[in-house]
């Protein structure tokens, strides 16, 4: 713990999102004031790491990590969580830039992850949901989770969401270096991975809303690396 004041620990992945990230960062805080937060930035032309740097003048609490270059949300978690498990941080939540996860859920997510080594917040338990989607992509969301959830045979509803809550020791268990996905198959293939690893994984609910300001980050190939992943990681090929 030798180095920090918290042993939470919230890392975002970000390019281009100088529009928002004081946003959600004050947010955070105002949600959970006994977290630290790692921006995990891909070297954005407008200038997010910068607006981020400002801010930890500011407050020790708010760390930038600056990658060369766009890579890819699961390399940019990895090095996240690796920044953190390095630090000895105990809970590490991942979360979106666009305040698709609602801060709001923090305290539950921090609560929740004493008795468990995952937490995901789910949009497909009882209570959650998602806002502002369209049908069609409703449709794709929920049916690739079921997919992925049929085909590795795993009894997590929402396997494609990316608002969990880690314990250190997991993240250490998993082999963070055997993560082969770098788009949103990430969040499919971490989770199988712990669970694999016999973690204990708590779903709760959470509605997703759209992101307010911007453009997805989602692509069809993004979407197809991760149905293939999943295929790959039920033959043990991943």
């Amino acid at each position: 713990m030798s180095g920090i004041k918290n042993n939470k620990l919230v890392v975002i992945p970000t390019y281009d999102e100088a529009e928002i990230i004081a946003g959600i960062i004050k947010a955070i805080f105002s949600a959970y004031p006994g977290t630290d937060i790692l921006v995990v930035d891909d070297n954005s032309p407008d200038g997010t790491g910068n607006i981020v740097e400002g801010i930890s003048r500011r407050d020790t609490r708010v760390n930038c990590l600056h990658r060369s270059r766009k890579q890819g949300i699961g390399p940019a978690y990895i090095d996240g969580f690796r920044w953190a498990v390095s630090r000895g941080y105990d809970h590490i939540v991942q979360m979106d830039a666009d305040l698709s996860h609602s801060p709001g859920y923090l305290p539950e997510m921090f609560e929740l992850i004493r008795a468990n080594d995952l937490v995901i917040g789910s949009r497909y338990v009882k209570g959650g949901g998602t806002e502002n989607w369209g049908l069609i992509r409703r449709i794709i969301s929920r049916c690739g989770s079921l997919y992925a959830r049929v085909i590795l045979a795993i009894p997590v509803n929402d396997l494609t969401g990316g608002f969990k809550c880690w314990k250190r020791e997991m993240l250490e268990k998993i082999d963070l270096g055997e993560i082969a996905t770098r788009g949103y198959g990430f969040q499919i293939e971490t989770t199988y991975r712990a669970y694999k690893k016999g973690a204990r994984i708590k779903e709760f609910p959470i509605v997703f809303t759209d992101r307010r300001v911007g453009r997805t980050k989602m692509t069809r190939d993004i979407f197809f690396e991760a149905m293939v992943s999943v295929l790959k990681l039920r033959r043990g090929a991943l």
